[in-house]
């Protein structure tokens, strides 16, 4: 999906939420958000909301001297996350429908979003996940792709978020050893979004392969990965993408095998998908 006009304001109000989270002072965040307006004019309406926004967030990091904006961020959001996972662990395990269960919680971690039009608290989420539908629900046929497929790519989304999915990728593993999963993270720190390193710190690497993608977008845009990511995109049994990110670069992808996760925060993908903000999304491409 390319970007709507509802994008740039959205993007430019980015601006100002970083010049914030790295304390910048005043003559900083006043660079900022100039350089953010003043590229504003020239975002292509033929590009996804992530395409647009790497070059803003490349931007904005040059004039912080940061390589990586959220850095310190990223890892409060990650101690946060990993404070919940005797509790979610738990769940999953006394659970009747233990990949269900597991999904949701994936999904809840997607709450972990700097980037998104709307904010959601991470604890209440958890408080109320298990017992929230999928507004589009398309689990059922999720769950019938992964008995029948030996290969499975997971693009990841957000640092903190990828705690969560790690108990996924367990708990798939669990129920279905015999598929060779592979965990896809962006090629460099871009928003919040989880990299190479975050994710082999997490232990990923332990549990099923790990890639970087070469993408420089906060989501998987084809045209901008290296060879080998294309080679698993292309030759993968079954794809899971998280968040907006991944929707917003693949959902005008031809493939019959890619399913989102999601959790809807903002009111373009809202309109796109059909739902609510808020909503809860397992859907099929």
């Amino acid at each position: 999906m390319n970007i709507d006009p509802a994008c740039v304001e959205c993007i430019v109000t980015q601006s100002k939420r970083v010049a914030q989270a790295i304390n910048a002072d005043e003559k900083l965040s006043s660079e900022i958000i100039k350089a953010v307006e003043e590229m504003a004019p020239s975002f292509s309406f033929k590009q996804s909301p992530p395409e647009v926004a790497a070059a803003v967030y490349e931007k904005m990091a040059l004039l912080a001297g940061k390589k990586d904006l959220y850095d310190e961020v990223k890892k409060l959001s990650t101690l946060k996350a990993e404070e919940f996972v005797p509790f979610l662990e738990k769940e999953i395990t006394s659970s009747q429908t233990p990949l269900l269960t597991a999904t949701k919680v994936a999904v809840a971690g997607n709450v972990i979003d700097l980037a998104a039009e709307y904010a959601f608290d991470l604890s209440e989420e958890l408080d109320k996940i298990f017992d929230t539908s999928f507004a589009v629900n398309d689990f059922s046929l999720l769950e019938k792709r992964l008995a029948e497929v030996s290969s499975l790519l997971y693009i990841a989304d957000n640092a903190g978020e990828h705690i969560f999915d790690r108990i996924y990728v367990k708990t798939i593993l669990s129920l279905y050893p015999h598929i060779k999963i592979t965990y896809m993270t962006r090629g460099n720190a871009i928003i919040n979004d989880v990299t190479f390193d975050e994710a082999k710190e997490a232990g990923f690497s332990e549990i099923c392969s790990l890639i970087s993608s070469g993408v420089n977008t906060p989501g998987f845009v084809y045209d901008r990965a290296n060879l080998a990511s294309q080679k698993l995109f292309d030759e993968s049994e079954l794809i899971i993408t998280k968040g907006m990110g991944n929707y917003e670069c693949l959902s005008d992808v031809k493939r019959d095998n890619l399913f989102f996760l999601l959790k809807v925060k903002c009111n373009v993908v809202a309109r796109s998908i059909g739902k609510e903000v808020g909503d809860i999304i397992c859907k099929k491409l």
